[in-house]
């Protein structure tokens, strides 16, 4: 037999042209299991890439990637924003100023992290892409302007134009106890980054946080950001190492490592899971095939009669195999593909019509379902599917091969 005649007889027993509804039925089940798994784990992949993403553009984008700090009111911050510009890895450097308060409306009452920005760092208007040009305008007009994250304006029922009253407590890195410090404060606008800085964002000007904290001209701290985010802790020690005794720097694998570790080991745990059940419907192609044998073991048997070898017979069943893995490979990166780009709307609309929001940033990094869809983990998915396809079908097909048409025959006959 030449390869146009085991194609042929292959297609017969695999589509609905061919005489057997049986084998159809076998070869429909098995990539219909195919294409719902494929589906699914492009889907997951890219929910999980969207998380990914998520943590190192957006949220990584807000967060310094390190905070130097210093024992004493951080007062000779120019200098040291010089020198740790001169490291290669460093792309911008910022001074803050930080400190815990009351925020006060009426008889709400939230409890929040103030921190003191210059206007001009690229870390102030990466914060602040969300307001809108007069709410921007306004904020950069007033001193006496703060800006507050959607979740805790939501909870002290606060809009653009109130006014926010704060109360500060004394101490703090000054080790001054004096007299708490109440200030009313502008709301300039409200910022909705969602991210879980939503929650407990409080953007004031640096000259303005460094009086309310108790420091005078002097700064909290510096916050920096690299090239290389993931090498954070090295290059940490790196900076506190070229800076004067009393300093000491934190990076934000401290505070969210954690979180994208999770992440990471979620996606790998999916990713096997879900490669599993690839393996499933795989095994189930073996099952289907076996069954296919049984049902054509008298066209088995006509055609070795007929001259057909042990091996075309084979090449048959391996070739059906490979058409079942072609079209359930097709048909569920297909669907995966659409689903994907198809998952924030549904889940929008799910939590419109529930009334409810499944991601919420007081407990998830992100308010929404984020996908980032990877053409190299379809191509992954869709080639492990097709490869796991060809070894099902290696058992059938010698199997196959090894019917003794006399055998068959005679039974038949009887």
């Amino acid at each position: 037999m030449n390869w146009a005649d085991r194609g042929r007889v292959a297609r017969r027993y695999t589509f609905a042209f061919g005489q057997g509804h049986l084998s159809t039925f076998l070869s429909s089940l098995s990539m219909l299991g195919l294409v719902l798994a494929i589906a699914l784990l492009i889907i997951v992949l890219s929910v999980m890439n969207g998380f990914d993403r998520e943590m190192r553009e957006r949220i990584l984008s807000l967060v310094p990637h390190i905070t130097v700090y210093s024992h004493e009111p951080m007062d000779d911050w120019p200098d040291l924003s010089l020198s740790l510009e001169q490291h290669p890895q460093v792309r911008e450097v910022a001074p803050f100023s930080q400190f815990d308060a009351l925020f006060m409306r009426g008889n709400e009452i939230e409890t929040a992290q103030g921190i003191g920005l210059p206007m001009d760092s690229p870390a102030t208007r990466r914060l602040l892409e969300s307001l809108d040009d007069e709410q921007y305008s306004a904020f950069a007009a007033r001193d006496d302007g703060i800006v507050l994250g959607v979740g805790i304006a939501r909870r002290l029922g606060v809009a653009a134009g109130d006014m926010v009253t704060l109360i500060v407590p004394g101490g703090g890195l000054t080790g001054d106890t004096g007299r708490t410090r109440f200030e009313s404060l502008y709301l300039a606008g409200v910022i909705a980054t969602g991210t879980e800085l939503d929650e407990a964002m409080a953007l004031l000007h640096l000259d303005k946080a460094s009086t309310l904290a108790g420091l005078g001209d002097a700064v909290s701290g510096l916050r920096v950001v690299t090239s290389d985010v993931f090498s954070s802790s090295r290059l940490a020690w790196e900076l506190v190492n070229q800076l004067p005794v009393g300093h000491y720097a934190t990076h934000w694998k401290m505070t969210h490592g954690n979180l994208y570790a999770a992440i990471q080991l979620s996606r790998d745990l999916v990713s096997i899971l879900l490669f599993s059940i690839i393996a499933v419907a795989a095994f189930n192609v073996v099952s289907s095939l076996v069954l296919v044998v049984f049902d054509k073991r008298d066209n088995i048997a006509i055609l070795r009669t007929l001259g057909a070898s042990g091996g075309d017979i084979a090449w048959i069943f391996v070739l059906q195999g490979a058409m079942i893995g072609l079209v359930g490979v097709a048909l569920g990166s297909s669907l995966g593909v659409l689903g994907s780009q198809l998952v924030p709307g549904f889940v929008s609309a799910l939590e419109a019509a529930l009334g409810t929001q499944f991601l919420d940033t007081d407990v998830y990094p992100v308010s929404f379902v984020p996908v980032d869809l990877l053409w190299r983990d379809v191509a992954a998915v869709a080639g492990i599917a097709l490869v796991m396809c060809l070894v099902a079908a290696i058992y059938p097909a010698i199997r196959a091969a090894r019917l003794a048409p006399a055998a068959v025959l005679s039974q038949e006959l009887s």
